[in-house]
């Protein structure tokens, strides 16, 4: 085959690699993601058997919630740097396509 008709190929197999291997990324993001999110409960359910008045249930909760929407925003961060990552490399491919 021609160099001409061979560029989209080889376009294809790259762009076919590139999401293979974002969806690895995202499979073992998701696996971290429920493990943290696994001993974050099993810790906050270790602590709450220690309460002793409604005021440190009141408390417990309003540290607990704090707690887990900080760690599920990391989480969503490093998602978002997988898919920023993963769009930069397919419009860096894309572009020698045209070329």
């Amino acid at each position: 085959m021609t160099e001409d008709l061979m560029k989209p190929f080889e376009s294809v197999k790259a762009l076919m690699t590139m999401q293979a291997d974002v969806i690895s990324k995202t499979v073992a993001q998701q696996q971290k993601a429920a493990q943290m999110l696994a001993g974050f409960f099993q810790d906050e359910a270790k602590k709450a058997q220690g309460l002793k008045s409604p005021e440190e249930l009141v408390q417990f909760n309003m540290d607990t919630s704090k707690a887990l929407f900080e760690l599920l925003k990391s989480q969503g961060a490093e998602f978002s740097t997988i898919a920023e990552e993963a769009r930069d490399a397919f419009v860096k491919e894309l572009g020698t396509y045209g070329k």
